[in-house]
């Protein structure tokens, strides 16, 4: 956060209702990174971004893929990415039931507005996925582009990007922006480069009768990836952390969207908004964790679309002054995913071999479709206590189409030894869910800028197409439900002309948690609880110094017991695995009167167990970062960023497998300066 930032008292927060309120009137843990967060950090990768929230870890692997934790673990596996629901304008980056873990790659986070992250099973105005949290990417507008302007970084990393971004200078009621950038990103570790560009295009018109915006964006990733490298505390050795075990390992992935919004206040307290949205994404990419080293192809082409209004309550009575809101959303999706395999499995034993043939795994499409509904109220009980009420329904169908030989057999339709091959394909097949999310919330301000605030709410995702139709060894028919979360939320707010604290305490209990067990079937029925606390401080230390600490402390845990895939034993109790209690990142910041700015950034990730029965853990890491602006003059701006200030060997991810550690290490330290000029 800048210092800029650090005090103001009236930032806008538009996630959680959908339409623009004081972040100060939000019953719950939410944060904003602004504009000037974004190029303060001079991020190349959107982890460096949302690891500066309360409450939030993002692992990165190799290239621009990572892990996420909302208020959980870092999740894996086939459902994780459907624990978290990722916006762009309020708008689902993907459709419901075939997201990628890898989602936030496909969108500009490097140039955006704003970032808001909502931490817990959030507003239930948008339904499915919004289980541990959701993250909202807010697009640039008008104000927040420069007529034209050109960005120049490099990296001693091999790190080479051009941005750019323009507006029309018209003052007529339609405006025209575009803005975007190429990167190319030589990694430290052997062929591990990755190429990207993205591009986001925006016209705006305003009318008497409301305002229309359309917006494009898409993206291209070109990447070489690299493993994970093994042996206990292996990322301390220079040379085994800069090698990369898997050459051959890559993956390409495309995006593209277009929405037309529209928004109007007729009256006071009144909002419409209503947007149409296309959506098309695919991606190729060699699993080379898997033995065998499948290839998957997958695609998706989908629409959605909704309306939403605000009104108040008009009258006299005791209601009079209270909000009401109701929205109906739709959607629909064409996707298709195949899996095949060039030639033998070399890897193994000889049942692992045989069981892996060469040919297609799995081809099959998916129609999937959604409708929801949602309501919600706001009712001031007195002029200091206010609260809330939202419901939301939502239907989802996918109809399921195998293009394949039904059965664990190979695409020739011939079993395999060993009891058949691994890779199963149900038959063609219909599932529909039917889902429920709540949400009631209360704000007390008990005296000016100073507010309590408690949420009860609960949130749910459908289980992903992959959990149903990609299945293992004899399991034909995946029966599975939605996985569902409660939680509730207590916490406190304070502001002043010079700070902002934020304290907020929360306990959650996750139900039919979705799993693979020790047979390799996909089942249903765990149950893990989460308590913690949060908290998140910003202000002034003086005429030029500022100060931002953000952190958590948190308990994830199993509360079920069974054997699950890999032969690990889940016990009830145990800590589950790449959940480190203690999370912080501190920054120290100098703004100088003559446009220098510099900050002093710390993270801090504690120690955590690597697998699911506890018996190995990652020590966890301290890291230093150091940022410098000088802006030189009007529309002339250098910025300096050293990364891994101290040159600490420590590993972005940790985990423990086949009997050994494993990990994705991070860089040493690393150089990266960059010019802008723009003619704001």
């Amino acid at each position: 956060m800048s210092a800029e930032n650090a005090v103001t008292l009236d930032e806008v927060l538009v996630t959680a209702t959908r339409f623009a309120r004081s972040a100060t009137d939000y019953a719950g843990s939410a944060t904003r990174l602004t504009r000037a967060d974004i190029e303060t950090r001079g991020a190349n990768h959107y982890a460096d971004l949302l690891n500066l929230v309360a409450g939030v870890q993002l692992q990165r692997g190799s290239g621009q893929e990572a892990l996420m934790a909302i208020r959980s673990p870092v999740l894996t596996g086939a459902g994780a990415c459907g624990a978290f629901l990722i916006l762009e304008d309020g708008m689902p980056l993907r459709p419901a039931g075939f997201c990628n873990v890898n989602d936030l790659f496909e969108v500009n986070t490097e140039q955006a507005q704003a970032i808001e992250v909502l931490r817990g099973p959030a507003s239930a105005l948008y339904g499915a996925n919004a289980l541990h949290g959701i993250v909202n990417i807010l697009s640039r507008d008008q104000a927040g582009l420069g007529k034209p302007g050109i960005g120049l970084r490099w990296g001693d990393l091999d790190l080479q990007q051009l941005s750019a971004e323009w507006r029309n200078a018209t003052s007529s009621a339609t405006e025209i922006g575009a803005y975007g950038l190429w990167r190319h990103d030589g990694g430290f570790r052997s062929d591990s480069g990755s190429d990207e560009g993205k591009l986001n295009l925006l016209v705006r018109r305003a009318s008497s009768g409301g305002v229309w915006t359309w917006r494009a964006a898409g993206t291209v990733l070109n990447q070489e990836t690299a493993g994970f490298i093994r042996g206990l505390n292996s990322y301390r050795d220079t040379r085994v952390a800069s090698s990369n075990a898997n050459p051959e390992a890559f993956r390409d992935a495309w995006s593209l969207r277009s929405s037309l919004k529209y928004e109007r206040e007729s009256c006071e307290g009144c909002a419409t908004t209503g947007y149409a949205m296309l959506r098309a994404s695919g991606m190729k990419f060699l699993q080379h964790f898997l033995l065998g080293k499948p290839l998957e192809e997958n695609s998706q082409r989908s629409v959605a679309a909704g309306m939403h209004w605000r009104r108040p309550v008009d009258g006299n009575g005791p209601w009079a002054g209270d909000t009401w809101q109701f929205g109906i959303d739709a959607g629909h999706m064409e996707m298709r995913l195949a899996q095949s395999q060039s030639g033998p499995t070399n890897e193994g034993t000889a049942a692992a071999r045989a069981i892996r043939p060469a040919g297609n795994h799995y081809d099959y499409d998916v129609a999937g479709t959604t409708l929801a509904v949602s309501a919600a109220y706001e009712h001031s009980i007195s002029t200091r206590l206010a609260m809330s009420a939202q419901l939301h329904f939502e239907n989802t169908r996918y109809d399921y189409d195998n293009r394949l030989a039904a059965g664990n057999l190979d695409d020739r339709s011939v079993s395999c030894g060993f009891g058949g091959c691994l890779y199963n394909r149900p038959a063609d097949r219909r599932d529909s869910f039917r889902d429920i999310s709540a949400r009631l919330e209360w704000r007390l301000e008990f005296l000016p800028n100073k507010s309590l605030f408690a949420a009860l709410a609960r949130g749910f995702r459908p289980p992903e197409t992959s959990e149903l139709y990609r299945l293992q060894r004899g399991q034909d028919v995946a029966t599975l439900d939605s996985e569902n979360l409660q939680g509730l939320e207590v916490g406190v707010r304070f502001q002043t002309d010079h700070w902002r604290t934020t304290l907020a305490i929360y306990a959650q209990e996750k139900n039919n948690v979705l799993l693979r067990d020790a047979n390799g079937f996909n089942i249903e029925g765990g149950r893990t609880d989460h308590a913690g606390l949060e908290y998140e401080f910003s202000g002034q230390l003086g005429t030029h110094w500022f100060a931002v600490v953000a952190g958590s402390w948190a308990q994830h845990q199993y509360a079920f017991d069974r054997v699950i895939e890999g032969g690990e034993t889940v016990v009830s109790g145990t800590e589950i695995d790449t959940a480190p209690r203690h999370l912080a990142h501190v920054q120290l910041g100098w703004r100088g009167p003559r446009g220098v700015d510099a900050q002093l950034e710390l993270s801090y990730v504690g120690k955590y167990n690597v697998d699911a029965g506890g018996a190995n853990q990652y020590p966890g890491h301290v890291v230093a970062n150091l940022a410098t602006l000088w802006r030189i003059s009007a529309g002339h701006l250098l910025r300096l960023r050293l990364d891994n200030l101290f040159d600490r060997r420590y590993a972005d991810r940790a985990d423990f497998a086949q009997g050994d550690y494993r990990y994705f290490p991070a860089a040493g330290r690393h150089l990266m300066l960059e010019y802008v000029w723009d003619r704001h």
